[in-house]
């Protein structure tokens, strides 16, 4: 290759390559074991793409005569692709360590909501926040997951509910896209909450009226990029009709649906993402059974969060009902004001303990599956040739210790690489 290549990671006890026939996601029997070398190397090019992954001898001999930027001695230690968090909420303004102490006592999400908590007081406090104070505390909570392996977030916006507080998050997370090295897909999700003041309907037909095309014209003047369009489909909050509407046109307009059901109240939201094509459901604890099955017919995944099941002692989502009737599963944090927490590695061990999913299963929903669930697996999500270097090495020498020591990734995780560049180390 022209140029070169910028990074040699040697002798590694284990390289899990997660998926190895080019897969765009696992669901079922492929999910029993992950494509796993032992003693291999791998080589990302200059242009941050994997450019080969074998057998150590193999790799020495192949390139012999390159030079590297940089080479990494793995022996002993295990390379995984840097994990994807599907779900996160990431920009906002304001303290709600208080809510914590008052679902403690017994207070539901819901009474927190109407009691002018939750949702509204942290809109409230986005709404009078500048762009840069956003900016520097996304930039932090960013870092604390890159730090936790983490190499591509989903990220929405949402507290503003107003035009000008949504565009003002999706030009924080068009700046995080542009300036920082972890990976980002953007959802615009201003049908989070109804405004106070409004109703779904007039909520709905504000979204679909003056935000939707001013993100079209924001995107075709390459000023903001979208990903993503999302909807709290819930109880109280978007009904059926309202969140089909907004869903649409934002398909409408080239957005990937990718939204909230099935939480709080069943909804019916599964068979509505199903039909409408929708690349991914978030939560679902209360899906029903012709939700699973038609998610697993349209091949729409859903993001699980174990976090938010565990915070708000919800009934945890039937993740072993969703993976036999071959649901594409991914994880996220779902990280927020009401549910803190930047680790992946945590988040795959609750998966495992609390919705009994494997930990081959819960890897695989957080790399490639999670990567699907944000239409990006084609070239994230695993460790094969054309891939985007995207990395983690971990001092063990079985990969089963990212999962398995509850809390210890910060002293497991040794190096985290994004396209080929190494952006954190411990030592």
């Amino acid at each position: 290759m022209a140029g070169g290549h910028s990074l040699l990671l040697e002798n590694a006890q284990q390289v899990v390559l997660v998926c190895s026939r080019g897969e765009r996601f696992l669901a079922r029997d492929a999910l029993r074991s992950l494509a796993v070398l032992e003693g291999a190397s791998l080589v990302v090019g200059k242009d941050g793409f994997i450019r080969a992954i074998g057998p150590a001898d193999v790799i020495r001999r192949q390139f012999s005569g390159e030079t590297f930027e940089e080479i990494i001695d793995c022996s002993g230690k295990c390379i995984l692709p840097g994990l994807v968090d599907a779900h996160t909420h990431p920009v906002w303004a304001g303290e709600r360590v208080h809510e914590f102490a008052m679902k403690l006592a017994g207070a539901t999400y819901m009474e927190i909501h109407q009691a002018g908590g939750g949702i509204h007081f942290t809109v409230e406090r986005t709404r009078q926040a500048s762009e840069e104070e956003l900016f520097r505390s996304f930039q932090q909570r960013l870092q604390c997951m890159m730090r936790a392996g983490t190499t591509l977030v989903e990220c929405k916006s949402g507290y503003g509910l107003d035009l000008e507080t949504e565009l003002k998050m999706l030009r924080v997370i068009e700046r995080a896209r542009r300036e920082l090295d972890i990976g980002i897909s953007a959802t615009y999700c201003g049908a989070h909450s109804v405004p106070k003041g409004k109703t779904a309907t007039e909520a709905a037909d504000d979204i679909i009226n003056n935000h939707l095309p001013k993100l079209k014209e924001l995107g075709r003047n390459g000023e903001i990029h979208v990903d993503n369009i999302d909807v709290f489909c819930e109880e109280g909050v978007f009904d059926l009709d309202s969140t089909r509407r907004i869903l649409q046109r934002g398909k409408d307009i080239g957005l990937q649906i990718n939204f909230h059901g099935d939480e709080l109240h069943p909804m019916k939201a599964a068979e509505l993402g199903a039909e409408l094509g929708a690349q991914a459901i978030s939560h679902l604890e209360e899906v029903s059974d012709e939700g699973i099955v038609a998610m697993a017919t349209a091949r729409c995944s859903a993001v699980l969060l174990p976090t938010t099941a565990y915070m708000l002692r919800l009934k945890q989502p039937r993740a072993r009902k969703m993976l036999d009737e071959g649901v594409i599963v991914a994880l996220g944090s779902d990280f927020n004001p009401n549910a803190y927490c930047f680790s992946m590695p945590m988040v795959m061990h609750l998966a495992c303990v609390n919705m009994r999913m494997s930990m081959p299963e819960a890897l695989a929903a957080a790399t490639i599956n999670a990567a699907y669930a944000l239409g990006k697996s084609h070239t994230h999500g695993s460790l094969e040739v054309g891939k985007q270097g995207d990395l983690i090495i971990i001092n063990s020498s079985r990969w089963e210790h990212l999962i398995y020591q509850f809390g210890g990734h910060h002293e497991l995780i040794e190096y985290v690489i994004a396209k080929g560049k190494v952006i954190y180390k411990t030592r």
